[in-house]
């Protein structure tokens, strides 16, 4: 034994290898990221890992991308948060949306950790930021001047303290409005014979607008609760400019109407000049939404995209020729 245990301390002074264990039981080293995406059984939507890499590129353009894969998703409240793990020739980042920031995985190594810190945080910002409006990204792109005219609206009421400043949120709201209906407004629009209303006239311009981007039988009720809206934030933003005894309360109300109204508008906008269906016509899946193509159209970006199948609309190009 003493014999045995002075060559094994021998071998192990002058550096002798241990043999290579050969056999079922080897655990292989990792597989480089260029080669995970030929290797991962489920496919995520195109469009969707698209984003990510854009998104990548904006924040880090100094890296280059070399895998993304969706690894988890998390509805919170009413949000819906995928997770992706994201591989540049750099290191690792967890991609985080709705809305997407990204977080450096040698300081976050939980998943779990890192999205209810991202949950955490997106809720403060949303609370710092609430005056912004509830519009999407093309909305807000699509009608820019009278958004912008909101938030100015709602900026001014953080200063408010007076009947008489709660008064002037509702001539901003006004003007917001009146802006909405110019923004979209065009003759192409009227009736045969009909004459262009004057343009503070928000309640028939707003009419003439329903009537022309939600057309149709099928959308009847869309185009009755537009109106419906709009002539009753109208009358209620005109009271509000008038009320003597008007409380802060008051201005938010105008402030949540006025806004209703701008994002309604803006959604059935959208969805009339890009031409998206209520239904794929591909797999009939009521996935559909509007994926943004700036190389397509650089005036209007976004295109009709099922998230089901992968179906996309004609670009503009496309549908004007």
């Amino acid at each position: 034994m003493a014999k045995a245990d002075t060559k094994r301390s021998a071998a192990k002074r002058k550096g002798t290898k241990k043999p290579s264990v050969e056999g079922d039981c080897i655990i292989p080293g990792p597989v480089p990221s260029t080669a995970l995406g030929r290797v991962k059984v489920r496919v995520d939507p195109e469009h969707e890992a698209r984003h990510v890499r854009e998104y990548m590129r904006s924040q880090a353009s100094d890296e280059r991308v070399t895998h993304v894969e969706k690894v988890a998703s998390e509805r919170v409240f009413d949000r819906k948060h995928d997770v992706w793990d994201v591989h540049t020739n750099r290191g690792r980042w967890w991609v985080i949306t709705s809305p997407t920031n990204l977080y450096a995985q040698k300081a976050f190594p939980s998943l779990d950790y890192v999205l209810s810190f991202h949950v955490g945080l997106m809720a403060r910002v949303a609370a710092r930021s609430q005056k912004d409006g509830p519009a999407s990204t093309a909305e807000l792109e699509r009608l820019l001047t009278p958004w912008r005219r909101w938030q100015q609206a709602a900026e001014a009421l953080d200063e408010a303290e007076e009947a008489e400043d709660f008064q002037a949120i509702g001539m901003r709201c006004r003007e917001c409005l009146i802006e909405l209906a110019q923004n979209i407004a065009d003759v192409s629009m009227l009736q045969p014979g009909q004459e262009a209303p004057k343009r503070a006239d928000f309640v028939q311009w707003s009419d003439i607008i329903a009537r022309a981007i939600a057309h149709g039988s099928s959308a009847e009720e869309i185009r009755s609760y537009m109106r419906t809206i709009a002539k009753a934030a109208w009358q209620l933003v005109n009271w509000l400019t008038h009320a003597k005894s008007a409380v802060r309360a008051d201005a938010h109300i105008g402030l949540d109407a006025a806004a209703h109204v701008l994002s309604i508008y803006g959604t059935v906008l959208l969805r009339h000049e890009h031409g998206a269906p209520d239904r794929c016509p591909s797999c009939s899946s009521y996935q559909v939404t509007l994926d943004f193509r700036p190389d397509h159209s650089p005036d209007r970006p976004y295109m009709p995209l099922c998230g089901r199948c992968g179906w996309t609309g004609p670009s503009e190009s496309e549908t004007t020729a």
